[in-house]
């Protein structure tokens, strides 16, 4: 079966709710594994959960980028290791250079938690392998620090699978919401998948939502990605 690992920081939150997902939707394994205890080997995929890791001092996700774990996790990619960074995980992968750009506190200056209308461009990899190109999913945000930029946009999302709120919230450039590796490997969200699951987490229960996020992580493994 199957093993992912999700790691956790001082300040992580939401790893529970995301072991629940991975478990509810895949059938995986799912262990909460603190940061300075990971070993790359005996996994199949590692996730990041939201929160605010070390309280967000400096800025988000910077020191956390700092531990020894993400020379094992830059390890775990080279490998064909698939990686998904949730909130503050994104932030943690872009911080860490996992990622491109950078993530920015909203241009609102206010912490904001709202269900948001989002879209799938070039979907591939094993975090959005059944997603279809402008693909809507209604998934929920809460950040203070999620407006995403970076210098050259257009040349960036040319070539890998990004996704886009449709009604932009916090300022990110060109509207992005999260952003892979350009073989979809390593993929990072604003929003929040483990959080919308069920048709009972959700207003917009038609809606795969995040659902699609862990179903495709278990149509790739299943596939021997």
């Amino acid at each position: 079966m199957p093993r992912v690992a999700i790691i956790t920081f001082p300040g992580t939150n939401c790893e529970d709710e995301t072991k629940y997902a991975v478990e509810r939707v895949t059938g995986f394994e799912a262990k909460i594994v603190f940061h300075e205890e990971f070993n790359p080997e005996g996994w199949d995929a590692v996730i990041i959960p939201g929160g605010f890791s070390y309280g967000d001092y400096g800025r988000a996700g910077l020191i956390a980028s700092w531990s020894p774990v993400i020379e094992e996790l830059k390890k775990s990619v080279e490998e064909g290791q698939p990686v998904l960074g949730i909130c503050n995980g994104f932030q943690i992968l872009t911080e860490a250079g996992l990622l491109p750009g950078t993530l920015l506190p909203n241009t609102s200056g206010r912490f904001i938690a709202r269900w948001l209308k989002l879209k799938i461009h070039n979907p591939r990899g094993p975090w959005l392998a059944l997603g279809n190109e402008a693909q809507t999913l209604y998934m929920p945000i809460a950040h203070a620090e999620g407006r995403y930029y970076h210098p050259s946009p257009e040349k960036l999302l040319a070539d890998r699978p990004w996704i886009e709120y449709v009604e932009n919230p916090n300022g990110s450039i060109m509207n992005i919401a999260g952003l892979a590796s350009r073989d979809g490997l390593v993929l990072g969200l604003m929003p929040h998948p483990e959080r919308a699951i069920e048709p009972s987490q959700t207003p917009y229960p038609f809606s795969p939502g995040g659902r699609l996020v862990f179903e495709s992580l278990r149509f790739s493994l299943r596939r021997g990605w």
